[in-house]
């Protein structure tokens, strides 16, 4: 069984030079029935102005990914990382016994869009540690690429959780079909685009959770997709 999470539903903040959406409770949107997903807290699709961006603050026992749609994010870490995230890239950085970190959109021009995606941890009190990986977009395209995993195989990003997070970008006419094994979930976020899920049409910012074994085929349509489907226990 499939059940949606509507865009328009979400909560929503605007801070001048912030738009957000927020998938579960975050910050000042509250709501009971959306408190997160399996180990999934915190899916947050946001637009940061030019300029703009979150001063040092600090996190512990929550694996954070980063997953840059548009435009470039600049982060800065007590572990002492600094870089810049481009599309394509994805940053996981699990804050275990504490980090602090700071993200700003380095253009004083173009804002950035990106989903902020928190986990919990299969276990607390880990060392802090980060990875900054490219996945191109032709391993995508058309076809679900392993992007995080809590053994690091295929080159994804590792996850201190019971999780595999896959990544893909259909064409109108694409087509991919995952089976959900038996005891697992899955949850879909539609990055931006439009496609079908088992002829369940989807938008940008829409998610849909199934706590059940199921066959999902997503088929691109009118609007090129990008899709994020996470395999949790």
């Amino acid at each position: 069984m499939l059940t949606l999470r509507k865009a328009e539903e979400r909560g929503q903040g605007n801070y001048g030079w912030l738009k957000t959406n927020y998938s579960f409770s975050f910050a000042n949107y509250y709501d009971p029935q959306y408190m997160g997903f399996r180990a999934l807290r915190v899916i947050n699709q946001d637009w940061v102005s030019g300029g703009g961006g979150f001063p040092t603050h600090s996190h512990r026992d929550m694996e954070i990914v980063t997953y840059i749609l548009e435009g470039a994010l600049e982060h800065k870490d007590s572990m002492g990382n600094s870089s810049v995230i481009l599309p394509g890239e994805v940053q996981r950085m699990s804050a275990g016994t504490g980090v602090a970190h700071s993200e700003f959109n380095p253009s004083p021009t173009e804002s950035v869009h990106l989903l902020q995606i928190w986990m919990l941890p299969g276990e607390q009190g880990l060392p802090p540690s980060y990875e900054q990986k490219l996945y191109p977009e032709a391993e995508k395209r058309g076809q679900l690429r392993l992007i995080g995993s809590s053994d690091g195989r295929e080159g994804s990003v590792t996850i201190h959780q019971d999780l595999n997070l896959y990544a893909t970008i259909l064409h109108q006419g694409d087509r991919v079909v995952y089976d959900i094994p038996p005891n697992r979930h899955a949850w879909i976020q539609v990055a931006r685009g439009t496609l079908t899920l088992n002829d369940l049409p989807l938008k940008t910012g829409d998610g849909v959770a199934c706590s059940a074994p199921e066959t999902l085929t997503l088929v691109g349509s009118e609007e090129e997709a990008e899709v994020l489907l996470f395999d949790l226990a």
